[in-house]
This record gives C-alpha cells, sequence and structure tokens, in this order.
C-alpha cells in the first residue's frame, strides 16, 4: 500500500512538472537569427550596411533595410510577438517594422516601424509606433543592452522596452491617413531593420517571435 501511494504521488509530480513545462510562455519562441550568419535575412539599397560580428546583426552604413525572407511561418506574420535585445551608440537611430515586405530600395512602404532612437536628432524615440503614436522620453541608454518588444493581436499593437509598455495603439477600422501611406495599417507580412544613415551604429541580437492564434 505504502508503494502505491508513493508511486502514484511521483506520477502526479511528473504529470505537474510536465505540464507546466509544456505551458511555460518560452515554449513557442522561435529564433530568427542564427548568430552567425544573415542567412534567412535579405538586405536592400546597401547590403554592407549589415553584418554579423560576435553574435550580433552590426547595423552601419548608409540606408538600407534586412528583411526576414527566411522559412518561420514562411516570412509571413499576422499575429505575433517578436522582441529583440538592441543596443544603440550615441546618436544613432534605428528601427523595426512589422506587417511588411521585401523592396529593392527605399524605406519601406508596407507595414508599421517601431522607432529604435535614445540620442538622434529626431524627437521621435525609442518605442514609438512612428508617426502614430510617439514616445518623447527616453526609455533606454545608449551604450546598454535593452530589450524592444512587439505585440500585435488583431488590431491591437503594444510595444515594450524593458518589460515597461510604452505604447498601446488600436488601429481604426477608416484610416485617413492612408492617403499619405496607403501599405501602413495592420495586415500581415514580415519584419525589418532599418540601417538609417552612416552615422548610426546599431546592435541587434537573440531575434524572436511567437506566432499568436489569430
Amino acid at each position: 500500500m505504502y508503494k502505491s501511494i508513493v508511486y502514484c504521488a511521483a506520477f502526479i509530480v511528473f504529470l505537474a512538472f510536465t505540464s507546466a513545462k509544456q505551458g511555460s510562455p518560452q515554449k513557442d519562441w522561435t529564433s530568427l537569427f542564427d548568430g552567425k550568419t544573415l542567412n534567412g535575412w535579405k538586405a536592400s539599397d546597401n547590403p554592407a550596411t549589415f553584418k554579423v560580428e560576435n553574435g550580433t546583426i552590426v547595423v552601419e552604413g548608409p540606408r538600407a533595410h534586412l528583411f526576414y525572407v527566411g522559412p518561420v511561418n514562411n516570412h509571413n506574420f499576422k499575429n505575433f510577438e517578436f522582441k529583440a535585445q538592441v543596443k544603440t551608440t550615441p546618436g544613432s537611430n534605428s528601427g523595426m517594422y512589422f506587417h511588411t515586405e521585401y523592396q529593392d530600395t527605399g524605406w519601406p512602404s508596407k507595414g508599421y516601424e517601431v522607432q529604435v532612437n535614445n540620442t538622434h536628432t529626431d524627437w521621435r524615440k525609442t518605442g514609438s509606433l512612428y508617426a502614430v503614436q510617439d514616445v518623447k522620453e527616453i526609455p533606454a541608454k545608449d551604450n546598454e543592452w535593452f530589450t524592444q518588444h512587439i505585440t500585435v493581436q488583431g488590431k491591437k499593437v503594444t510595444i515594450r522596452v524593458n518589460d515597461k509598455v510604452l505604447v498601446e495603439y488600436t488601429e481604426p477600422d477608416t484610416l485617413t491617413r492612408l492617403q499619405d501611406k496607403p501599405g501602413r495599417w495592420i495586415s500581415s507580412g514580415t519584419f525589418a531593420l532599418q540601417g538609417h544613415d552612416p552615422k548610426s551604429k546599431v546592435y541587434y541580437k537573440d531575434i524572436m517571435v511567437k506566432v499568436l492564434p489569430d
């Protein structure tokens, strides 16, 4: 009888552990960057703006954008969580695009940009949903790693920096600004990292995505 109770207790503990492990919020995170190469990514304009050093994507050079074109979800994301470790340098400017698509040149015409800028002259700072819901106060420091985290669920966009919510935006059904930027709306697409100008040097690592249900 005693052995039966011990076995039952052990089995219950095993089930609880297995259930907790399966329910772990980290389980569904997938890396988009292997830390060694730019496999799965494609650069526009000036590909030399992007290189890999010491497990990071280094962004430095003339305007260019690095689009994810890899196999994860066939590089097409609708509802998701996307996050990366980012490090800016003094005066640098960059950004993360979502719901975008590859184009050979120019600023991406499709999707939204989430700003990466702590001390550049542009007043729209890190965490801004660029020119839609902007952040004026600097949420992170140059030369220090911080986490930028974007969640899109339906028409709601939530942006966090170091786990602090900076932006909560719900896209309205009617967008008058589409006359100026017809591609800027919630839809689906891939991600892109921005190389803004030759004086901007920014680092990215631990680039991850979690696909959310529709």
